[in-house]
C-alpha cells in the first residue's frame, strides 16, 4: 500500500480538557494557536491537509520547499501557525486559510512567514507507525528532518508538567499539551491519552445567525448539537467586518431552533451555517460563556462536529 496515495489521514484528536498536572507517564508539550496540519512528505514535494483534508499548498507558498528538510519520504502530524510579536497568533493564521487572492497570500507569506513543527510521524516510508507507542514515534521524528525557520520538531518535557505551564502563562501563550507516553496513535479519534491544558477555555460553535449592533459591530449567534439537535449557546461579538459572513451565507427566514430564544429577536438567521471558535473564562451556571472573546472562523470543522459537551 502507498500512503501517499489518497492523502486521506484523518488526525488523532485530543480528548480531555483539565488543569495542569505532574506524572511521570506523560511528556507536556507546547500548545500552538495555530491549524492542524497532516504534511505528506515525499521526493519531489509536500502535500499539506487540514483536519477535514482540504488542501493547504496554495494558501502558504512558503513552505513548498520544506520536504527538502525531511531524509525521507514520511507523514507527518503537526500544526501551521505564524509567529507575531513572539507568540503564535491564530488570526494571522486565520486570515491567511480564508484568503484565496494569491497576490495577497504572497504578500502575507513574506512579511509574515508560517512554519510548521511536528509532533508525531505516522508513516516513516510505507512503514506504519501509529500501533507503535508515542515515545518510539518521538525517537523516529527526531531524526527525519533537518530543521529550519520554516520546519522544526515540537520540543516535549517529561513529568513536569506545571513548571513548562506556569512558563506559557509568563509567555502569554495558549497552555500545554499532555501526552501519555505510551499513547497509539488512533485516526479521527479523540482520547484521554492526549489532554489539554489551557489558561482560557475555548471551544467551537455553530454559526447560525448575527444581530447587527451599532458602529458595525455583530452579534453572532451560537449553538452546538445535542443529540442530533441545534441547542442555543448563547452570544459573542465579532468586532470585524460582515463581509466573510455575507460571502458565504445567504439569509434564512428559518430560526434553527424550535422556538426563537429571548434577545434574539431581531437576528438575522444564516444558512449554511459556519463554524467558529470562541474563548472563554468558564461557564455559567446556565450553561452560557462567561467573557466570550470571538478567535475566528474555521473552515476545517463541519457544524455538526460542533458537539455540546457535559458542562
Amino acid at each position: 500500500m502507498n500512503p501517499y496515495a489518497d492523502h486521506g489521514i484523518k488526525p488523532m484528536l485530543i480528548g480531555k480538557v483539565q488543569p495542569i498536572f505532574d506524572d511521570p507517564d506523560f511528556i507536556y508539550e507546547l500548545k500552538f494557536d495555530g491549524v492542524r496540519c497532516i504534511a505528506y512528505i515525499e521526493k519531489d514535494g509536500v502535500e499539506l491537509r487540514n483536519k477535514r483534508n482540504l488542501r493547504l499548498n496554495d494558501k502558504f507558498p512558503e513552505l513548498k520547499d520544506i520536504y527538502k528538510q525531511v531524509k525521507r519520504p514520511c507523514i507527518l502530524d503537526g500544526e501551521l501557525y505564524i509567529y507575531k510579536d513572539e507568540r503564535t497568533d491564530f488570526f494571522a493564521i486565520q486570515k491567511r486559510t480564508l484568503t484565496s487572492d494569491r497576490f495577497k497570500i504572497q504578500l502575507a507569506a513574506s512579511r509574515l512567514p508560517a512554519a510548521f513543527t511536528a509532533f508525531d510521524v505516522l508513516y516513516d516510508r510505507e512503514l506504519c507507525l501509529m500501533k507503535k507507542p508515542l515515545m518510539e514515534r518521538k525517537k523516529v521524528l527526531a531524526k527525519l528532518i533537518d530543521e529550519t525557520e520554516r520546519i522544526n520538531v515540537s520540543r516535549y518535557i517529561e513529568e513536569q508538567g506545571t513548571a513548562l505551564y506556569e512558563l506559557t502563562a509568563d509567555r502569554q501563550l495558549e497552555g500545554v499539551v499532555a501526552k501519555r507516553k505510551n499513547s497509539l496513535y488512533f485516526e479521527d479519534k479523540r482520547t484521554h491519552d492526549w489532554i489539554k491544558c489551557k489558561h482560557l477555555l475555548d471551544d467551537d460553535y455553530v454559526i447560525c445567525g448575527y444581530i447587527p449592533k451599532e458602529k458595525g459591530i455583530v452579534s453572532l449567534v451560537l449553538a452546538q448539537y445535542d443529540a442530533g439537535q441545534l441547542v442555543y449557546c448563547g452570544h459573542v461579538t465579532m468586532g470585524v467586518s460582515l463581509n466573510y459572513l455575507i460571502d458565504h451565507t445567504s439569509a434564512s427566514k428559518q430560526c434553527p431552533f424550535n422556538e426563537v430564544p429571548k434577545g434574539n429577536e431581531e437576528a438575522i438567521w444564516i444558512s449554511p451555517y459556519l463554524v467558529g471558535t470562541v474563548k472563554f473564562m468558564e461557564y455559567t451556571e446556565t450553561g452560557g460563556l462567561r467573557q466570550p472573546v470571538f478567535k475566528g472562523f474555521r473552515e476545517d470543522k463541519k457544524p455538526e462536529q460542533c458537539q455540546a459537551k457535559a458542562k
